[in-house]
């Protein structure tokens, strides 16, 4: 046992310890959010998929909304620290709780922690679908964001950057101290250099993806008509010379079209098919850390108050086209649309003069900052209704499929 009273310590947005309570909360009410699944064939059984990035942001809506709109067993894989000297990362906490969920709405789901881009993790994941799930995938969601990656075949390591290309860019972006204390202010970015867009490529683009396709591929566990779907986001002109026209844009484009030539494989070798799906603007904890972004999905929320589609909302969206509960709407380009709320060019007017005239002065008339503030700290556990902060809470939350005491919520 190791319980503990946790405060709330952060550096910015980026907070030293989470909330296990907090963090169960949340994952209850993205289940709980999810509109019930519509019929299903009798006897019919239910889709293995596996969701890669399965912890955090898009790749845990897309898990929750999975399991509860889709009913889909199978794997989720992601990378999370344990508990130890501090608490365990959000995301161990939030995979605790939706396997919890998963078990008691009788959804067969297996979570596995460590290093997605490693040959090794897919050598599990393989043998996990045939000799748990019957030797056959039906979806693979990707969504991975991380900073660096290993090269499975050369072990050269690789380490992504957030620069523009061509010329240094200068931007308004949000900040808060430790005190919560907000401020408006402009920071400049370097552009990149050297070989920071194909390192970026490398890290954050199609490879690895692609990487996946053709493991599982190659050990006949692709079922016919097989689907796979990489999260992506396009944004907001106003962010665009950071992200969509930066390095990490060039890794989207890259995406994109690693897209289109699994499509063509696919539809070739098991009548499948592959997408990237465009969504739309959140709070995320790879999103804060983007010059910008903080202060362009403050604004929005402004604009747009409770009309924003959360993740968990879009993802159900997405599992709808992908099954074929709804048509698959896709662009010219074969990417689906979850951001057309976003992007809409009225709403996109209104965020743009808020941003011309936004300072610190301004900024509270001109934005939600309680809203996004809470957003940022509910990422941590903190922040989320009901929870007791004062009270101590258990930390020493094991890993989904240790056996505990029937009386743990996890």
């Amino acid at each position: 046992m190791s319980e503990r009273v946790i405060a709330p310590k952060n550096r910015g947005f980026l907070f030293l310890d989470s909330h296990p309570d907090g963090c169960r909360q949340l994952v209850d009410e993205m289940w709980q959010a999810v509109p019930a699944p519509g019929p299903t064939s009798a006897g019919g059984e239910r889709p293995v998929a596996l969701v890669v990035g399965s912890s955090a942001g898009y790749g845990l809506a897309a898990t929750i909304a999975g399991l509860a709109r889709v009913g889909i067993r199978g794997i989720g894989v992601c990378f999370e620290k344990a508990p130890a000297r501090r608490t365990g990362t959000a995301g161990w906490y939030r995979t605790a709780a939706t396997a919890r969920l998963a078990r008691q709405h009788g959804r067969d789901m297996v979570f596995l922690n460590g290093d997605a881009f490693s040959d090794t993790m897919k050598e599990q994941v393989a043998t996990l679908l045939s000799e748990r799930f019957g030797g056959r995938l039906d979806y693979l969601i990707y969504s991975v964001a991380a900073p660096r990656r290993t090269d499975p075949d050369s072990g050269n390591v690789y380490t992504s950057v957030l620069k523009p290309i061509g010329a240094q860019h200068t931007t308004k972006t949000l900040v808060f101290d430790e005190h919560g204390a907000h401020e408006v202010k402009e920071v400049t970015t370097a552009p990149a250099e050297g070989d920071d867009i194909e390192q970026t490529v490398a890290v954050m683009g199609g490879t690895d993806w692609e990487r996946w396709i053709t493991f599982l591929a190659d050990r006949s566990l692709l079922a016919d008509g097989f689907t796979t779907a990489a999260l992506s986001y396009i944004g907001s002109p106003l962010t665009a010379a950071i992200y969509r026209q930066g390095t990490v844009g060039a890794a989207k484009s890259h995406l994109e079209a690693t897209a289109r030539t699994l499509h063509e494989r696919l539809d070739k070798t098991v009548g499948g098919r592959a997408v990237t799906s465009v969504n739309a603007a959140a709070v995320t904890q790879s999103s804060t850390a983007i010059p910008g972004i903080a202060l362009y999905v403050g604004l929005l929320r402004g604009v747009l108050g409770d009309a924003m589609v959360a993740p968990i909302g879009q993802l159900v969206e997405l599992w709808d086209q992908l099954t074929g509960a709804r048509p698959l709407d896709l662009d010219g380009e074969g990417r689906v649309r979850l951001d057309t709320w976003e992007l809409d060019p009225a709403v996109q007017n209104a965020v743009a003069d808020r941003w011309s005239t936004a300072t610190s002065d301004t900024i509270t008339e001109l934005a939600d900052l309680d809203w996004f503030s809470d957003e940022v700290r509910r990422l941590y556990g903190f922040s989320v209704p009901g929870i007791d902060y004062t009270a101590p809470v258990e930390t020493d939350v094991p890993w989904p499929g240790v056996l505990v005491s029937s009386s743990r919520w996890w």
